[in-house]
């Protein structure tokens, strides 16, 4: 195997994402669909999952912070693939953009019920699978996961949980041929940034085109990231080339700063 062989994932990988049918988790699963792999997604947006059947992907309706359903889709995706070789916990949302004494006590709760429980689960049903197989397991994380972030306390909290409970399973399951990451994105381009942004924006009280320019002032290159890039590191941590990469953190943010 050349180098550059080293860094394509091995056709045929059973491959699953959860909240993969659409944004981030769409451009994973259509990544590795190109590498030659198996997929199975889940999505909480049924207009989504109908989207991602209709383009051949397996797809199954799921919260992914909900005990049974994620069982349930686990099960389901196992039945259909005998197995796991990759899992990428992708599912999360926002959370509430507030001062912490405004901060609704059930945002706070669904903000890391989907963020972190979600990931908690995922590796919970998805453990034997990749011991088995000797997989890899990764969750999306958030840069947020690394630095503070005023007016976003639910959504940091519960990233920096995400890269210690990877941190953890890296440690936990790597004599068992398990490999766990977690990939931190930066400002990925998309309408969920626009809400964030929208959303901050009027928390401050200042324009959205003002927020934006903040926003990316802070970041090194100027500039957001594509879905696209984070599939690519996805991929990347499932070739050959990747096989010596656990327990880190990757930023995929082109140089955020600060938040």
């Amino acid at each position: 195997m050349t180098i550059l062989q080293s860094l394509t994932p091995p056709k045929g990988l059973r491959v699953v994402v959860t909240a993969g049918a659409a944004g981030i988790g769409q451009a994973i699963a259509t990544g590795f669909r190109q590498a030659g792999a198996h997929v199975h997604v889940c999505d909480i947006d049924p207009a989504a999952v109908d989207a991602a059947r209709a383009a051949g992907f397996a797809a199954m309706l799921c919260d992914a912070a909900d005990p049974e359903q994620s069982r349930a889709f686990f099960d389901a995706a196992r039945a259909h693939m005998g197995g796991f070789d990759v899992v990428i916990a992708n599912a999360g949302i926002a959370g509430p953009t507030a001062s912490i004494d405004d901060v609704d006590e059930a945002a706070w709760d669904r903000t890391l019920d989907v963020n972190l429980r979600g990931v908690y689960l995922a590796a919970r049903y998805a453990a034997p699978d990749l011991i088995a197989s000797r997989g890899s397991f990764i969750a999306l994380s958030s840069v947020a996961g690394r630095l503070g972030f005023a007016l976003r306390s639910p959504y940091a909290a519960s990233k920096w949980g995400v890269v210690g409970l990877i941190k953890s399973l890296a440690v936990e399951l790597g004599p068992q041929g398990v490999r766990a990451n977690a990939i931190l994105p930066g400002i990925v381009k998309g309408p969920r940034i626009e809400r964030v942004i929208a959303a901050r924006a009027q928390q401050l009280g200042q324009s959205y085109a003002e927020t934006e320019t903040q926003n990316l002032e802070k970041v090194a290159l100027r500039r957001m990231v594509a879905p696209e890039d984070i599939a690519a590191t996805c991929l990347f941590l499932s070739s050959p080339g990747g096989g010596n990469i656990t327990g880190q953190a990757l930023s995929v943010c082109a140089g955020v700063e600060a938040l």
